[in-house]
């Protein structure tokens, strides 16, 4: 899958890491504090697990730095804590990160040893797994809970219909671009169906039956899309057709470019799950994105950190070393089309989150 090899957060500590600029995506982890929480103790009253000696735990694409092990630690806390109240001794809890090969697991297994020696209780294991959580990562019926957030919205390919038929994502030409963008934008919609519903048929035979499953991904808080709306891969293109123009990069290299993510509506969502059938909806929610004077979506310099974090990698390996200059184009855009407030008006991101639970 071309995602496997392109797709990873920027790695290390420095100014534009993903270590250091995922603030956004941390906020999006403790909205989902609440429904990890009562997924678990649901799980444990339901099923009568205070008897189980051991439980296993995921987090897929857990990317790396401090968010990598905030889902998981929720977990093991609210497992602990739901035994104490109960006076039962808690399981083993094996603890498992998952993310691309190319991501910073140095990182990732730094946390994960902070994570096994922070408490006595419960005894917890950790480990790393590299691969696409589009393909199959455990085995059968040995999970009991699987955690994912600020992910799923990467698609595991650019649309086949688009590049099989050589059609580019975001045309130059206007005219053409808004003749042809309801067929790009269904391309990009019936690839992350096709990824969803896999998604979801290859963690219903990881989790054993009554397994939970609580996720979050970039969304949208409508299921029309007006013309002024951009999806995040449009927004990339846009700055990058500008510097096309300005004979920074390539038209051609810009053609053959396609961003794989996409960003569903909450309907979308709803009617993958309930069409694939292995799960029902516990609650599903549509987060407004974090506001507050310090947050990256009202401060430029941060808020180009995050998208430098997000996505500099993919960006540099198709074009080469163009990032600095892509800053400085979305830099001047923003001064010439409005603040990054305006920007934001334009185009809200929104997150959608859903607890599942297995059938």
């Amino acid at each position: 899958m071309a995602s496997m090899l392109m797709v990873h957060m920027n790695p290390g500590q420095g100014e534009t890491s993903y270590a250091r600029n995922s603030s956004l995506q941390n906020a999006e982890q403790k909205r989902l504090k609440p429904l990890i929480e009562a997924a678990i103790v649901d799980f444990c009253t339901s099923t009568g697990t205070l008897l189980l000696t051991k439980m296993v735990v995921a987090d897929l694409g857990c990317s790396s730095g401090p968010n990598a092990i905030a889902l998981v630690s929720v977990a093991v806390e609210t497992i602990h804590n739901h035994c104490l109240r109960f006076l039962q001794p808690p399981p083993e809890v094996c603890v498992l990160l998952n993310d691309l090969p190319g991501s910073d697991f140095n990182t990732v297994v730094k946390s994960l040893d902070t994570l096994r020696h922070s408490n006595c209780e419960p005894i917890v294991i950790t480990g790393v797994l590299p691969g696409s959580f589009y393909e199959r990562l455990f085995t059968s019926g040995s999970l009991h809970f699987v955690f994912s957030s600020n992910s799923l919205h990467w698609i595991s390919k650019a649309p086949e219909d688009l590049t099989r038929n050589q059609i580019t994502a975001y045309d130059i030409d206007e005219h053409i671009r808004l003749q042809r963008r309801p067929m790009v934008i269904e391309a990009y919609a019936q690839q992350f169906r096709k990824d969803f519903t896999r998604f979801l048929e290859l963690r219903a035979k990881e989790l054993i039956p009554g397994g939970r499953m609580v996720v979050s991904l970039a969304g949208r808080d409508s299921d029309v899309i007006t013309p002024k709306f951009s999806h995040l891969w449009e927004f990339i293109a846009q700055n990058l057709s500008i510097m096309v123009l300005e004979g920074v990069i390539d038209k051609a290299k810009f053609d053959s470019f396609y961003l794989p993510v996409y960003e569903p509506s909450d309907k979308e969502l709803r009617e993958i799950i309930q069409d694939e059938g292995s799960f029902s909806i516990t609650e599903m929610q549509v987060n407004e994105p974090p506001s507050g004077p310090d947050s990256a979506l009202v401060v430029p310099s941060r808020f180009v950190n995050v998208i430098r974090a997000v996505f500099e990698p993919i960006i540099v390996l198709h074009f080469g070393q163009v990032m600095d200059e892509f800053v400085r184009t979305l830099e001047r855009r923003w001064s010439l089309e409005g603040s990054l407030q305006d920007e934001h008006a334009r185009n809200p991101r929104t997150t959608v989150a859903v607890s599942l639970r297995k059938a």
